[in-house]
């Protein structure tokens, strides 16, 4: 798999300042006795072109915290910006507009749609924001991914890697504002895994493309450029240039390993 080439610089209109914020994010689910606190005042930036895991023990918040950014949970309270767009002020019609034309997804399980060729689920949220996909990149995108022979196969006749080939495709191809990974190798094994971490690490410093991935897993939280460590609901630590040793020594004391 070889990396990208070089692009022209991305038109970018949009504010400076952090791609993804969380302000004071306190997240709880439901009431009285009975209330979990999943999110107990979190406040977090996530630079531009910056690759950032989020990691921490079991019921952590790490997961509730990227539904919360990626705008597919609400907030209790606090804020969550996305370019500078809050997103605890949106309608559901505007929120929605948001995830599809400025966020990205990859998720563990795929999440594509069975019915669809490999090159539908590709152009798929684009043909959603009434968009036409960039010829170039496209073909630039597919080819570095390895999915040319594949795009007319449906998900039923892809490997759970070229699955989530398509998946990476699918969220790269709009270059969005930035791209929420859920655990993004939970499905794949070792070698494939680090092929799609490498095409992320390679968007990132190829494209200036922002991610923000939830991982269990210290070799997968080495490809990026920073780690944050959540448990009980509250950020306790992060490693900027992570080793797999690192971090998993710092899970250990947080009882996450």
């Amino acid at each position: 798999m070889t990396g990208f080439a070089p692009s022209p610089p991305l038109r970018d209109p949009r504010p400076p300042g952090p791609a993804v914020a969380a302000v004071d994010v306190v997240k709880t689910y439901g009431r009285g006795d009975a209330a979990v606190h999943a999110l107990r005042g979190v406040g977090v930036e996530f630079v531009r072109g910056g690759f950032t895991a989020i990691m921490g023990p079991s019921g952590s918040g790490k997961s509730t915290l990227m539904h919360c950014l990626a705008g597919l949970d609400t907030v209790t309270s606090g804020s969550v910006l996305i370019g500078g767009t809050d997103l605890t002020g949106l309608d559901d019609r505007r929120l929605t507009l948001l995830r599809r034309e400025r966020v990205g997804f990859v998720f563990q399980s795929f999440n594509l749609v069975p019915t669809l060729t490999a090159e539908q689920n590709i152009l798929f949220p684009l043909e959603l924001a009434g968009r036409k996909p960039e010829k170039p990149w496209f073909d630039q995108v597919v080819d570095v991914l390895g999915l040319r022979e594949r795009l007319g196969h449906r998900p039923s006749e892809l490997s759970g890697g070229q699955q989530q080939r398509v998946a990476c495709a699918r969220a790269l191809l709009s270059r969005p504002e930035v791209i929420f990974a859920d655990e993004p190798t939970g499905n794949l094994d070792s070698v494939t895994g680090r092929e799609v971490l490498g095409l992320l690490r390679r968007s990132v410093r190829d494209l200036g493309q922002t991610i923000v991935m939830v991982t269990h897993d210290p070799v997968a939280a080495s490809f990026a450029d920073r780690v944050v460590f959540l448990r009980d609901g509250l950020i306790v630590d992060e490693q900027t240039g992570p080793t797999p040793d690192a971090v998993l020594d710092r899970l250990k004391r947080l009882g996450g390993a």
